[in-house]
């Protein structure tokens, strides 16, 4: 089968690492999603196991549609028999398109529904369908009247791990906090801090990366309903190599502050869900404070950024004091996702590397100022040589 696996946009080489990482072959690359190739087993494996995708689609099928008509007579010639039962529940949960001629997301949807009712029609010889079985969402991507049409198979979207049941204001998504890490050289002998850590995402989605901690190991995703397409054994097997992959024996000083004593709360239970509370040091903390007494330690972090501060004079402040107190810190890094315009000027900093990424609707940007590198590692040169982030 061919897996889709949206991400965000300006991430897909993240995602694509880590799909080769668990030993599948890419297909395609385009903007906001990686296809690759995979078995009834690797639909279980991405869902576990991806940090990064917001989800993983069966493809069903693709066509050229122009028009409403041409959209129906190419989603009813589509295999669906192979994909639904005759019980199931199904139905076109999301459609997007762009620069197309078909545009209207509603009635693509009702158009696409009604050429799969006809198709199952057909193939089962029913003329009603109960729906009280296992639910089939499907969603469609138009693009240069380009039909594209996958199978659902996670659900509630990936970035939902199960652990963050309370959130503060602005949270980043954990899919996304878990790719900046990713874009990051931080490894799990290395210092991280979040000075801004509201819920605990980065410090959390770092502390789990440390243990070998699968993201969707504690959760539950559509497609373990669909027994026509994968034996539950496959999921048993999945989530007990996830459990074979932790390892808590070694893992990294984590920190995470908040100038709110009621926002560290929450972060701590959500740490707690997630399995690693014991080994992050959150703390209500203003970022005026912030020191470390060791070296080359990483600061990645997510700063407000005028959606929950209304005053500017508050933002120059906090973005004033994280310059301030990271040129105090020796031989750290600092990588900063944020969308207020005036950080580079009130952090007087320049980044060595800078990536536009959107955070929910928000454009922000990326900010990275890479550290020198440990003395004495490989590969190295007095200390004096720039960590890069990818």
């Amino acid at each position: 089968m061919d897996l889709i696996a949206p991400c965000h946009f300006g991430l897909e080489a993240v995602l694509k690492r880590e799909i080769n990482d668990l030993g599948y072959e890419i297909v395609s690359v385009e903007d906001g999603r990686v296809t690759f190739a995979g078995d009834a087993e690797a639909v279980c494996r991405s869902n576990i196991f991806l940090r990064t995708a917001e989800r993983i689609l069966i493809r069903v099928g693709s066509f050229h549609a122009e028009s409403f008509e041409e959209l129906f007579e190419g989603t009813r010639a589509l295999d669906w028999e192979s994909f639904i039962e005759p019980d199931g529940r199904f139905w076109v949960a999301k459609a997007a398109s762009v620069k197309s001629r078909l545009f209207s997301p509603s009635d693509i949807q009702s158009v696409m529904k009604k050429a799969m009712v006809e198709r199952l029609k057909q193939r089962y010889h029913m003329e009603w369908f109960p729906e009280t079985g296992a639910d089939y969402p499907i969603r469609v991507f138009i693009k240069k009247d380009e039909v594209t049409v996958g199978l659902d198979t996670t659900g509630e979207s990936l970035h939902k791990r199960g652990y963050r049941k309370l959130t503060a204001k602005a949270p980043v998504a954990e899919n996304l906090a878990a790719a900046l890490i990713m874009l990051t050289p931080w490894k799990k002998d290395r210092i991280l801090v979040d000075p801004f850590c509201g819920s605990g995402t980065f410090p959390i989605e770092a502390a789990m990366m440390a243990a070998g901690i699968a993201p969707g190991a504690n959760r539950s995703f559509l497609a373990e309903d669909f027994t026509n397409l994968i034996d539950k054994k496959e999921w048993y097997d999945c989530v007990d190599e996830a459990n074979d992959l932790v390892d808590l024996s070694d893992m990294p000083d984590i920190q995470g502050y908040d100038i709110d004593p009621a926002v560290i709360r929450v972060a701590r239970e959500n740490a707690s869900l997630a399995g690693v509370e014991k080994y992050i040091h959150f703390q209500s903390r203003p970022v005026a404070d912030l020191s470390h007494p060791k070296k080359y330690g990483f600061i990645i972090t997510n700063p407000p950024y005028g959606e929950r501060l209304a005053d500017k004079k508050e933002l120059e402040d906090i973005y004033s004091a994280l310059g301030e107190r990271f040129r105090q810190l020796d031989c750290w890094s600092l990588y900063l996702l944020t969308g207020y315009e005036g950080a580079l000027g009130d952090l007087k900093m320049k980044p060595a590397k800078n990536r536009k990424l959107y955070n929910g609707m928000l454009k922000t940007y990326f900010y990275q100022f890479p550290g020198p590198k440990p003395t004495g590692r490989r590969g190295d040169k007095k200390g004096e040589d720039k960590e890069s982030g990818t």
